[in-house]
Formats: structure tokens, sequence, C-alpha cells
């Protein structure tokens, strides 16, 4: 049921730290920006604590939830309570509900002392016809009403139709330019099966910025892949918010994860990004949430996962020892991270032997560098070795070295 709001929040604070001019200067990936694009200056709806709770695995108890909450900046009893704990909290994040769009709910989320309430109801033909049965004209109706109500009790509010992309875009539009005028903060725009591409988030997206004055919130559903990329298209085409949760979590697939939005945003706008989040928190918060669902942070995650920062064959090893940014987009420093060079396979290049003896402090040649990358490769070839195995291949042939020119003395 709740979710944050995050102008100050959402993820954690800024800590005040700045890109290279280098890497912000030099990245081909800049976006030239338009008057309605919102590449630099979109904001968050983190909804872990509402989405996340629908993602299979997940039971998030009060304690875990408030560790959750306090980390990123009712659908029962529980709910309800856990809601009105976490508005308690006195975080700098905004605490919004997301409830149906009808009275009784409305009433329930303001009692929570929260700062929003998020009205949502199907506006689609399937949800209209199997989920609450009721036509467009009483939808307006209902969110008129209850809208009208939120904002007599100095509450934020923000209406969004469920199943946008198969919507009639008529009625859509009809709808959202009703509640506009009806002083909505936010409208919202939902994918809910995740069936959208890029190109028709931008179509819609760009046409409702024409329509309504408030701001433009988007939800995107992952299962068919796009997430990511359909809340980067919905910000150039106006939006100002995106929903996100942590590593993704969610019904069936999730939505767009909060890491890899950060990836996607920090190249595209970094001075943004980098100024207005700690990203160096990002790591312990995945691994929190990981934690308390039970799953592992898959090896392919965006920033977090074992392999983002891995480099291995000897081309780029070679490449990313002279410049990180020959090989890598972003910098893993900017996260509280560093790089890690494999020299562990048979594709290792001598460069980063090289470079390996240098950490131990071996001293050798280049010929004795290639010379020992060779025992290693050969090495490589009958079994998989691990860091250990190739330091002590690296000990044992700079012992020989040092035996070899003690005899000759």
């Amino acid at each position: 049921m709740c979710g944050t709001d995050a102008p100050d929040a959402a993820g954690p604070v800024s800590n005040g730290s700045h890109a290279s001019k280098a890497n912000t200067a030099s990245s081909p990936y800049q976006n030239v920006n338009d008057f309605i694009s919102n590449v630099a200056r979109f904001k968050i709806i983190e909804s872990t604590l509402r989405e996340g709770e629908q993602f299979a695995n997940a039971f998030f108890d009060t304690e875990t939830k408030i560790k959750i909450a306090k980390a990123l900046p009712v659908s029962s009893p529980q709910s309800y309570e856990d809601c009105k704990t976490i508005c308690g909290l006195g975080l700098k994040a905004k605490i919004l509900t997301h409830v149906r769009c009808n009275m009784e709910d409305a009433k329930k989320a303001v009692e929570c002392g929260v700062d929003g309430v998020d009205l949502v109801i199907g506006t689609s033909s399937f949800l209209q016809k199997y989920s609450h049965g009721k036509t467009i004209a009483i939808i307006k109706e209902t969110a008129l009403e209850v809208i009208q109500y939120v904002k007599s009790q100095g509450v934020e509010v923000r209406f969004s139709s469920e199943d946008s992309f198969r919507s009639d875009l008529v009625d859509l539009l009809s709808l959202y330019k009703a509640v506009d005028q009806a002083g909505v903060n936010r409208v919202g725009v939902a994918d809910t099966v995740g069936g959208a591409t890029p190109r028709m988030v931008y179509d819609l997206i760009r046409t409702l910025r024409g329509v309504v004055s408030c701001d433009i919130e988007t939800h995107f559903h992952d299962d068919t892949g796009c997430a990511v990329a359909n809340a980067h298209s919905a910000l150039e085409a106006g939006a100002t918010h995106i929903d996100t949760s942590v590593l993704g979590i969610g019904e069936r697939n999730g939505i767009t994860p909060l890491g890899a939005l950060m990836a996607r945003m920090v190249v595209t706008a970094p001075d943004y990004v980098i100024n207005k989040y700690n990203l160096k928190a990002l790591k312990d918060l995945e691994e929190l949430v990981a934690s308390s669902v039970q799953i592992n942070i898959p090896f392919n995650n965006p920033i977090t996962g074992f392999c983002a920062f891995t480099h291995k064959a000897g081309i780029h090893a070679k490449a990313i020892l002279a410049n990180p940014s020959t090989y890598e987009i972003i910098d893993p420093a900017i996260f509280g991270l560093t790089r890690y060079i494999s020299i562990n396979s048979r594709i290792t290049g001598w460069n980063a032997i090289r470079a390996r003896c240098e950490q131990l402090g071996l001293k050798m040649t280049d010929d004795e560098v290639k010379e020992v990358t060779a025992k290693i490769k050969k090495m490589a070839d009958i079994r998989p070795l691990a860091i250990d195995d190739t330091d002590s291949i690296l000990h044992s042939y700079h012992i020989e070295l040092q035996k070899k020119q003690a005899q000759q003395v």
C-alpha cells in the first residue's frame, strides 16, 4: 500500500559527489534534449513497499518494511498499521498510498497520515468487463468525487488509469483532461501487462503532455523486458515521475528496477543523477531487499551483479588498464564499487598478468610476464582456475626466477 515519492529521497539523498569532466563531456550517449524532455529532471516513485509486496516471494513484516523504508530514503489491516508506522518515521521522502479509486479506500488512506494518495482504476475494455464492471462515464464521475475529497483533506492526489496502453485513446485522454482540470497533482500511465514498446510509450506520453498541465507518472511492468527502455522513453516524451522497485520486484516479472534505471540515467544525465541520489547506497539497499525476499542478485544485474564490472578478454583488459572508459560506460566508483580484471582463464592477456604482478610486488620483465602468462593459459586449458591458483603460479614462477638469478651471481 505504501510507496515513496522522491524529490529528496527514493534513493537516499545526494552525497554531493560529482562525475569527472571527462566522463560527463565525452560520453557519446548524451541526449540532445528538446524542450519537453525530462531526462535531466525526473523524480522517482519508489514502490518496493507497494508493488514489491506483490512479488511471489515477498512477505514484509513491519520491521522489514521499516528497514526498507529507511533505506529508501492498505491491502490488509496490518498494511494499514504499517503505513501509519512508516508515516511516523519522519523520513525525507513523501509517503504515498496506492488505493482503488473509491471513497472508502481514499478515506482509509488519508487516515494513515500520508502525504499523498494514488488513485487507480482499470480503463481498458478488458478491465471494465472483467474487473470492476464500470463504464468510462461512471469512472469519471467517481474519480472526480474522490479527488475532491482527497484535495479537501490537504493531501496530494494522483489519478492513474490501469492497463493504459490497451485503453481507448479518446476515452483515456478525456478522463485525464477531466481529472487534470479537477486539480490532481499527477496523472499516471500504467503498462500493466508489460506489452508496450518504447515507441508506443513515447507516442502516448507525448500526446498526453499536450492534454494535461499536471505532472505525469509512469508505471512499467517488465514482462517483455522493456521496462527501463520504456521509462527512458517516457521521460524523453515529457513524463515527470517513474515508478520503480528495488531489483524490480513486483507482480509477475515486476516493474522498472531502481538500480537498472539509475544505471541508464547516470549515463543519460550524469550531473543530475550523481548530485540528486546517493548512488553508493544502492548495493546495500539491493542486498537488504534480496535477503528479505530470499533471492540472489542476478549475476548480470546492472551495477551490482558480480559480473557488472568484470573484464576477462585479453584485449579488453589491456585497454581497461590503460583507460577504463574504453570498455566501461559507467565508472564503478560512482556507485562505491571497483572493477575486476579476471586473470584466471585461457583468454587471459599478459597485460592483465603484469598488472597483477605489480599488485603482488613481483618484479618481472615483459618477456617473463609473457612466459608466466603462457603457463597460466596452459593450466586454464586443463581446469578452471581460482585467483589463488593464478597467484600461486605467479609466486612459484617468481621464486624460480630469483633462484636462477642467484645461481648466475
